[in-house]
């Protein structure tokens, strides 16, 4: 297999790689930091025996230059990394240490650590320490002792935690043949190119920020400018000032499109950006539109999860359309089942199945689970997503829901929760909106709307709602019961935790 990130073995010409805040490091600086990483990890992992794995090496995964090369550092030693939320409570913490056995932590000198990692061995990382610095000088290729990446494509390469919603956190092994092939996808699905200086403020423990926030640029030989925490004024400044990509979760847009009237360098700034993207979660209608009569640019989608990385996305070179994630990547087959395996054949737009998918970006195992890797695949290789869509007359996919909380069935229909929480959401009256199913002894389940009003001294009545919805969308779909709340529950990552709604 070829290198990971190509532009880590010759590059005497001094462009940046990373850049968090005023700090940066150019690709060959990068490229001697990460061997000297690279280096320690080898002494904590001990030395490869013929065909075995090394290991597997935590990183405390703030959003810093020291966690951008803790993972490069484990992947040139041909480590798996396992990436760790600084917010994780301790006994989250203590399940992902006793599962995943890391023999050691990577992190920033001087970061305070939770007492279950204390025990492990600490390996601080030194941004300007230079592995093998005279060879990364003179541009010369990586090799020898510089770098242990795996001939086999099939190596581990991060081991990412699920969210745990069902129970513990599975740890997710993703090979290193997933990560390229999945950043090779979307390549070409965004003319993704090394000219390319992306922007984004995302964490940096999951896909998103990580593997295509982080490591996709590196592989193109790109930049990727992080802001640490996100905030307008930054995402302008940085547009303004020669990036081209913008990455955000719909929280991220919302805010944009909220700023947008009263900001018009921001709305310069993302008028001149090539590409704004947005993933994790369905960015609202409402949002989609704002921006896009603001700025003259569409926001695309694309759909993916941390077993398969990515699924879809609307190309760069296609049709931007607002609720969809456009179509499957080179490379990834996908299907919509009914509840009974046979296959959703209608792209009408209306019929509902769920997702499966089927290619070389899929996770290899749920770590220690052999039982979840078993139940979470077909007998002929399809991965159970969980998440239900309709696909359109032209092979656009849009996501309704999760099949456990946002699959609703009323009246003898199906009906998804997404496309009534966009319904919503163009209310002038709502701010925020969920929508979920509950038991009802007529239709076998009602349609529930949790609403977060613009005026919370005023907010829209519950037979508005229903109407609004029934006119956009069916009779069928319009909320049964609507019920008010001053904040949605919300993860890290922006999406609404409809388990912990109150009951």
């Amino acid at each position: 297999m070829s290198p990971l990130f190509p532009a880590l073995t010759n590059d005497p010409s001094g462009r940046p790689a990373l850049r968090f805040g005023e700090r940066s490091l150019s690709y060959a600086q990068l490229a001697g930091a990460a061997r000297a990483v690279g280096g320690r990890v080898r002494e904590a992992t001990g030395p490869l025996a013929g065909g075995r794995e090394r290991g597997r090496v935590a990183v405390w995964a703030t959003p810093a230059l020291e966690t951008a090369v803790a993972v490069v550092g484990v992947l040139l030693a041909g480590a798996a990394a396992v990436p760790l939320n600084p917010k994780s409570g301790e006994k989250e913490l203590g399940h992902i240490l006793s599962d995943s056995a890391p023999s050691a932590v990577l992190a920033a000198p001087g970061d305070e650590l939770p007492e279950p990692l204390r025990a492990l061995r600490r390996i601080d990382v030194d941004v300007d320490e230079r592995g093998d610095a005279g060879r990364a000088a003179a541009g010369a290729p990586l090799g020898g002792e510089a770098s242990d990446e795996p001939s086999d494509d099939e190596e581990p390469a991060l081991v990412v935690y699920t969210s745990g919603t069902t129970g513990p956190p599975k740890g997710a092994v993703i090979p290193r043949r997933a990560i390229a092939t999945t950043l090779d996808a979307l390549a070409d699905a965004w003319q993704w190119t090394g000219e390319d200086v992306l922007v984004h403020g995302l964490p940096l423990f999951h896909v998103h920020g990580l593997v295509l926030g982080v490591l996709g640029p590196l592989r193109r030989g790109g930049s990727v400018r992080h802001l640490g925490r996100f905030d307008t004024g930054g995402v302008a400044r940085e547009l303004t000032d020669g990036a081209t990509m913008l990455f955000g979760v719909p929280t991220m847009y919302h805010r944009i499109a909220e700023a947008l009237p009263s900001d018009p360098g921001l709305t310069r700034a993302l008028a001149g950006a090539r590409l704004l993207v947005s993933g994790s979660a369905a960015l609202p209608v409402h949002d989609h539109e704002r921006i896009a009569a603001a700025t003259g640019r569409r926001v695309i989608e694309r759909y993916g999860m941390t077993e398969t990385l990515m699924n879809t996305s609307v190309r760069a070179d296609g049709e931007a359309r607002a609720g969809t994630v456009g179509v499957p990547l080179p490379g990834v087959e996908l299907r919509l089942v009914e509840e009974d395996g046979s296959a959703v054949e209608a792209y009408d737009g209306e019929s509902v199945g769920e997702i499966q998918v089927r290619g070389p970006n899929l996770f290899t195992a749920y770590l220690n689970r052999p039982d979840a890797t078993a139940a979470a695949f077909t007998a002929d290789g399809w991965f159970r997503t969980g998440d239900v869509a309709v696909r359109d007359p032209d092979g656009y996919v849009r996501i309704v829901g999760r099949k456990a909380t946002d699959l609703i069935k009323s009246g003898g229909y199906k009906i998804g929760a997404g496309e009534i929480e966009n319904a919503l959401l163009e209310h002038p009256g709502v701010r925020e909106a969920a929508v979920t199913g509950e038991p009802d002894a007529d239709l076998g389940e009602r349609v529930v709307a949790w609403v977060v009003p613009d005026d919370p001294q005023s907010p829209p009545d519950e037979r508005e709602l229903a109407d609004h919805v029934a006119r956009r969308l069916a009779p069928h779909k319009r909320p049964r019961t609507v019920r008010y709340l001053d904040a949605l529950p919300r993860n890290d990552m922006g999406k609404i935790m409809k388990r912990a709604l109150p009951a």
